[in-house]
């Protein structure tokens, strides 16, 4: 694809060409390519629809799992999350080896060890990963969905960004079908500490179990904020919050 570079910053079409922003800069791309109506009917595109089908399985599921833990994952994620776990949720759907070509889909791939694992780890914020960010182990109680960090200093076991004057942790258990497309998702309690040399322990226990017939998500987040006349602001519009699903099962 090509990059657009010019005094002018142009938007929209002009003959065959097409201009348009994104979040990397300008592009330019030419118009074309083989009609909708060609690639619905045509036998020979039957490979292309049956990738486009689960192309949408994909997108749909990812869509599905941004939608269960909205409230954690509201202020932090990036510009590109949608699309970023559609390639994940690709890989989830891949690990499908029981249905046909064209229907393979995340309900049957998340079921095997090799479906979740594309999972594991996914932080929701590209520009901030739990994994970079807290220098301090954890532990995640599977049962209970509680994760706890003992002696925890937050100066010495955080990369804060500057301005930073507390932190925040909080965890969620989903329990997402989606195949029924269920859930049920229980929110930990909050604890919010200053950033300095105060040993602490943390500890974060969702309301209650999930309950449900699917899998089981732990996620872990960690927002920073800026104390101001007592009041804490979020940082930078929670820019870099931290968000990720640290186990599935």
């Amino acid at each position: 694809m090509a990059r657009y570079k010019s005094l002018f910053k142009i938007e929209g079409t002009l003959d065959d060409v097409n201009f348009y922003k994104t979040e990397d800069g300008y592009r330019v791309r030419t118009k074309g390519g083989v009609s909708k109506d060609r690639i619905k009917k045509d036998p020979a595109f039957q490979r292309t629809r049956e990738n486009n089908s689960e192309f949408g399985l994909a997108a749909s599921s990812g869509k599905l799992l941004r939608r269960a833990i909205i409230d954690l994952v509201a202020n932090a994620k990036d510009s590109k999350l949608a699309s970023r776990l559609t390639q994940v949720m690709s890989q989830v759907k891949n690990a499908d080896t029981t249905s046909p070509r064209g229907k393979r889909n995340v309900a049957v791939g998340i079921q095997s060890p090799e479906g979740k694992r594309p999972l594991k780890g996914f932080d929701f914020n590209r520009k901030s990963s739990v994994s970079e960010v807290l220098l301090s182990d954890f532990n995640l109680n599977t049962t209970s969905g509680e994760i706890s960090m003992t002696n925890f200093i937050p100066d010495q076991h955080l990369l804060f960004p500057e301005g930073a004057t507390h932190v925040e942790f909080s965890c969620g258990f989903l329990n997402l079908d989606f195949d029924s497309r269920v859930k049920d998702m229980q929110l930990s309690n909050v604890v919010n500490a200053p950033i300095n040399g105060t040993a602490t322990t943390v500890t974060l226990t969702p309301a209650a179990p999930a309950a449900g017939t699917g899998q089981a998500f732990y996620l872990f987040k960690i927002a920073f904020y800026q104390e101001i006349n007592n009041v804490q602001y979020p940082l930078k519009n929670g820019t870099f919050n931290a968000l990720q699903i640290v186990e599935v099962l």
